[in-house]
C-alpha cells in the first residue's frame, strides 16, 4: 500500500513560532507511531520567522531539536514561493499558530494548491481568529457571552478630544475590571486586565500597537472551562476540562510556563452544565463554519449557573500536554488515533468540496 505523504507545515511568522514547533514535534511523533507509520510518510516544511519556506534537512533538524532555525538561507526563492517538494504532498497538516497561520491566510494558499488540508477553511479560520467577527457570529447564533465593545486603532490613536470620550463610553458600558485585547492575536498576546482609567488608556494604546481592530470585554468572576470538537458535518464534543492558574488572568506567561496552570479533566461541574457546554461548543463550531478540529472556551459563573462562551480556537495547541488532545484522550481517542482521524477528516472534506476532482 502506498503511503500518504503528509506535508507537516510548522514554524511561521507569528509570536507563537516556538509553540508551533512543539505542536509539530508531537504530531510527527504520532505519525511515526506503529499504527500510523504504515499509512503515512512525513514531509516536513518549516517556515522561518522571516517568512522563508524550507524543506529537507533543516525542518527535520528543527523537529528533532525543537529549536528555531535562525540562519539565513541562500535560496533564490522569494518569501511567497514554496520549495518544489510541495508538489509531492498528498495532504497538508498545517500547525501554524497565530496570524499568518490560523487566520485563513495559509488556508487560502493551501486551497489554491487544491490539496486536502487539516482544519478549517478560509472563512472558519478567519472568523476563529478575529474576535470581533467571532463574537458577531456567536451573537447571531444566540450564544450568551460577556458584554463587549469593538474599537479601531483609529479611534484609540485619535485626537485628544475623542479619546477621553471613548474611555468614558467604555467605563459606562463595561465598567471595571475589563479586558483589552487585540482582535487578531492568539496566546493572550497584547491582552491586559485593567481596573482604572490610567490602566485602560495604557492598555488601549498597547493593544493598538498590535492590531488595527480591538475589543474590550467586561470582566466576570467565573471558572474557565474548555471543550474540544472533532468532525466536519458530523461533529462530536469531548468531555469538558477546566483551567486553573495562579496569576491574575490566563496570560501568555501563565500558558507557557511550567507549573503556572493546571488542566483538570474532567472538570468538576454538574452534568447538566457539562452537557450545556458541549451543546454550545458544537453550535459555536457551526456558527463560524469551522472544520476538523477546534477548542471552545467558556466561562462558568458558578454563583448564577450561567455559561458564557468566550472564544473558539480553530487551530489549538497540539503538544501531548495541550488541552485539545488531552480532552480527546480522556474521551477515548488517544493522540496517535486523533492525528489519524484529523487527516481522514481532511481527505473527506476535500472530496465533498471538490466532487469532480
Amino acid at each position: 500500500m502506498n503511503k500518504l505523504r503528509v506535508g507537516l507545515l510548522f514554524g511561521g511568522r507569528s509570536g507563537e513560532h516556538e509553540v508551533s514547533i512543539s505542536s509539530a514535534r508531537a504530531i510527527a511523533k504520532a505519525l511515526s507511531a506503529e499504527q500510523n507509520a504504515s499509512k503515512y510518510e512525513i514531509l516536513p516544511f518549516y517556515i522561518q520567522q522571516n517568512g522563508n519556506w524550507l524543506a529537507g534537512e533543516v525542518p527535520q533538524k528543527v523537529l528533532e531539536s525543537g529549536i528555531p532555525y535562525l540562519e539565513a538561507q541562500t535560496s533564490t526563492l522569494g518569501l511567497w514561493q514554496s520549495p518544489p517538494q510541495v508538489t509531492a504532498v498528498d495532504v497538508w497538516f498545517p500547525i501554524l499558530h497565530g496570524p499568518n497561520g490560523e487566520d485563513g491566510t495559509i488556508q487560502g494558499l493551501l486551497t489554491l494548491m487544491q490539496v486536502p488540508f487539516v482544519g478549517s477553511g478560509v472563512l472558519g479560520s478567519a472568523m476563529g481568529m478575529d474576535k470581533i467577527a467571532m463574537k458577531t457570529a456567536f451573537e447571531q447564533a444566540g450564544l450568551p457571552q460577556v458584554k463587549y465593545q469593538a474599537l479601531t486603532r483609529a479611534q484609540v490613536w485619535s485626537n485628544p478630544c475623542v479619546f477621553p470620550k471613548l474611555c468614558d463610553e467604555i467605563e459606562a458600558n463595561l465598567g471595571y475590571p475589563c479586558f483589552v485585547k487585540p482582535a487578531n492575536l492568539g496566546s493572550s498576546v497584547g491582552i491586559a486586565k485593567v481596573r482604572s482609567r490610567q490602566e485602560l488608556e495604557a492598555a488601549l494604546d498597547n493593544a493598538a500597537s498590535y492590531d488595527r481592530r480591538l475589543i474590550v470585554e467586561a470582566g466576570v468572576v467565573a471558572r474557565e472551562v474548555e471543550c474540544a470538537v472533532l468532525g466536519n458535518e458530523q461533529t462530536k464534543a469531548s468531555i469538558v476540562g477546566e483551567i486553573t492558574f495562579d496569576s491574575d488572568f490566563y496570560d501568555y506567561e501563565t500558558k507557557y510556563t511550567a507549573g503556572r496552570a493546571d488542566l483538570l479533566i474532567p472538570a468538576s461541574i454538574p452534568d447538566a452544565i457539562s452537557r450545556q457546554i458541549q451543546d454550545m461548543a458544537l453550535q459555536a463550531f457551526t456558527a463560524v463554519d469551522a472544520a476538523g478540529l477546534a477548542r471552545v472556551d467558556f466561562f462558568y459563573v458558578e454563583a448564577t449557573g450561567e455559561v458564557l462562551i468566550n472564544e473558539i480556537n480553530t487551530l489549538p495547541g497540539f503538544t501531548a500536554t495541550s488541552m485539545y488532545p488531552q480532552l480527546w484522550a480522556y474521551s477515548g481517542i488517544p493522540f496517535s488515533e486523533l492525528v489519524d482521524r484529523l487527516i481522514q477528516l481532511a481527505l473527506e472534506r476535500h472530496s465533498v468540496n471538490n466532487p469532480k476532482s
